[in-house]
């Protein structure tokens, strides 16, 4: 047992690692941050964004018939226990994540790319949780760098961060050779230990304090990496994660409405993206008129609140607490 406990850790501090190892250096025409030590990690999946990122990339790939009939179900079902049970289950996640990097072994690397961001104009960009956006673009104004912490595979979580106009993103990272996946892992999938190892080792790479950073999970999974911060809060929680921040007073935020919120995911160049308050009124304003969920119409009000032909209205209340910690 104690050799498995090893074998396990192992695998979450080589995961670790290697995304750190493998995640973007910002270009050097990009302008230092202000607070350089400081840092905002953000997971995707209910956080960032409705549903498992993953599946969403699962679905593109069937309609290009990359994946059969039965992949596809097997990926639903996964999303249906995520959407319903409102919580990961260590398990079931990490092999329907297995199973993702499994059906692009062989295929190139820049084909993936090239597919995932196609897909996630089509799908993923209508699925972003636009108060979530709002909070990373405030770190983003306030001289901090953003990262994306996840169990995806680290290609698409790098693309969705690049969309977004964050800094960078941790994800699983697969074993290449050639330029072409073999389907299978470098260490375990980042998930749960392995996340906050891979903050660790980013951390290191980048000389960030990690008491100075701050971290968002909708998940009781991600414990490890909310807790090896200085600055944890909860987006969207599941009934554990909640109980866990109400025990320790961790602010949380509840951006799941009776509409499910208004959604942006504009791709956002980095270091000219929208304001947070730009952000804001272009959500606000889709839910008052009529077909605020239609992208076009999303795109409009963003491209009006940063042109600053709209007025920006304040942002209409959410939820948020911030329970005082038990003594």
């Amino acid at each position: 047992m104690r050799g498995r406990r090893r074998d396990k850790h192992a695998g979450a501090v080589l995961a670790g690692e290697a995304s750190a190892a493998a995640a973007d250096v910002e270009v050097a025409s990009a302008p230092p941050p202000a607070d350089p030590r400081a840092a905002a990690f953000f997971d995707i999946d209910n956080t960032i964004m409705v549903g498992a990122s993953i599946y969403h990339l699962a679905r593109g790939l069937a309609a290009r018939k990359y994946l059969t009939s039965r992949d596809l179900l097997r990926f639903g079902w996964q999303q249906v226990a995520f959407r319903v049970g409102g919580a990961e289950r260590a398990k079931g996640m990490a092999t329907a994540r297995e199973s993702a990097l499994l059906f692009v072994a062989g295929r190139e690397v820049d084909e993936i790319n090239r597919l995932g961001g196609e897909i996630y104009d089509e799908t993923m960009s209508e699925r972003i949780y636009g108060g979530t956006l709002a909070i990373a673009q405030q770190h983003l104004a306030a001289g901090r760098r953003v990262w994306l912490v996840t169990a995806t595979p680290i290609e698409l979580a790098t693309l969705i961060a690049h969309r977004l106009g964050f800094t960078g993103a941790l994800g699983t990272v697969a074993e290449l050779e050639g330029g072409r996946y073999t389907g299978k892992l470098v260490g375990d999938v980042l998930h749960g230990p392995a996340k906050a190892e891979a903050l660790r080792a980013l951390a290191g790479r980048e000389g960030l304090d990690l008491a100075r950073c701050y971290a968002y999970s909708d998940s009781a999974n991600d414990l490890p990496m909310l807790t090896c911060v200085g600055h944890p809060e909860v987006i969207n929680p599941d009934a554990e994660l909640k109980r866990v921040a109400k025990e320790r007073g961790w602010p949380v935020h509840d951006f799941r409405g009776a509409r499910r919120v208004a959604r942006v995911g504009i791709p956002i160049a980095a270091g000219g993206g929208a304001t947070a308050g730009a952000v804001s009124a272009a959500v606000w304003l889709g839910r008052r008129h009529r077909g605020h969920g239609h992208p076009r119409r999303m795109r409009t009000l963003l491209d009006r609140a940063r042109l600053g032909l709209i007025t920006p209205e304040p942002e209409p209340p959410t939820r948020v607490w911030v329970w005082p910690a038990r003594r």
